[in-house]
């Protein structure tokens, strides 16, 4: 059961489930909690899973403050915080995982690693250009439905809306009842486009899993490449065959990967080397510098 936790001047809306090492989970554009369902129950034998509404989707209101990523970010970290919860593995997707990489940097201290799903580290201008037709369509769609229906177009594969796949999420984001205002929607938007990370990326130093559908045609594998080339030490990888959200429609293989590569993160963590503590005899013993003033 959620709730609203008064992390910063507005309440966020906040889920938690399972226990385990910490994940924190941020979702894109317009997307809640719900978003992550198949993650929720699928990961909350092994981990402690939080998942909250970004401001001005779902149950979390949109602020009088300009809506920018870095904003976003901090929300995130205000999450953390309210939680008691010191650092927690960090994953995102799409406009989330931009927030994801800006909370990495940040708030370093926050994120223990970070699974980077369908992302970009600036837009060029084929996403640039996406960005402004789905803008549009938000204010001219004449139907919340019809809105779906072609926004969703690009989100999932052909299999997923021959399936009924797509049919089915339609259903139930219309049957939502904390609907993304035209006007939130555009800001969230207008945040995402002009937000960059890209020349700031070497300072993430924390273990990074950056996937991409193959056939994603908005946040093209091309786009996390260049992420992962950024980050000293990420992983790559291609998901043949998917979109931008495989973890909706393949969430099993989804959750076995990035439940891998967050066991490996916390084995390492364990081996690694302790720094050496000094005794009090060696303080003591230890010359005194001499002034050569």
């Amino acid at each position: 059961m959620g709730r609203h936790i008064r992390a910063t001047d507005h309440g966020i809306w906040t889920e938690q489930v399972g226990e385990g090492p910490d994940v924190l989970l941020i979702g894109g554009l317009g997307d809640t909690v719900e978003s992550w369902q198949f993650q929720l129950d699928g990961l909350a034998d092994r981990y402690r899973l939080t998942a909250f509404d970004n401001r001005g989707a779902g149950r979390t209101k949109m602020p009088d403050d300009p809506a920018t990523v870095e904003a976003m970010a901090d929300d995130a970290a205000a999450v953390l915080r309210a939680l008691d919860i010191p650092s927690a593995h960090v994953a995102g997707f799409s406009g989330g995982s931009i927030i994801s990489q800006e909370l990495a940097l940040r708030h370093p201290e926050l994120v223990r690693s970070l699974v980077l799903q369908s992302t970009w580290g600036a837009m060029d201008g084929h996403l640039r250009s996406w960005v402004k037709f789905i803008r549009w369509l938000a204010e001219a769609a004449p139907s919340e439905r019809d809105f779906l229906e072609d926004f969703f177009l690009v989100i999932y594969t052909a299999r997923a809306h021959n399936d009924g796949t797509v049919d089915a999420i339609i259903d139930e984001a219309l049957a939502f009842p904390y609907k993304q205002s035209p006007e939130d929607t555009q800001r969230t938007l207008d945040a995402f486009a002009v937000h960059r990370t890209i020349d700031r990326l070497d300072r993430i130093s924390v273990p990074t899993l950056v996937l991409a559908g193959s056939i994603d045609p908005t946040a093209r594998p091309a786009l996390g490449k260049a992420v992962a080339a950024a980050i000293t030490g990420a992983v790559f990888e291609v998901q043949e065959g998917q979109s931008h959200q495989p973890f909706q429609e393949v969430p099993d293989q989804w959750n076995a990967r990035v439940d891998a590569f967050w066991r490996d993160v916390d084995d390492r963590a364990r081996s690694a080397p302790r720094p050496r503590e000094t005794s009090e005899r060696e303080r003591t013993s230890a010359p005194a510098h001499r002034s050569t003033s």
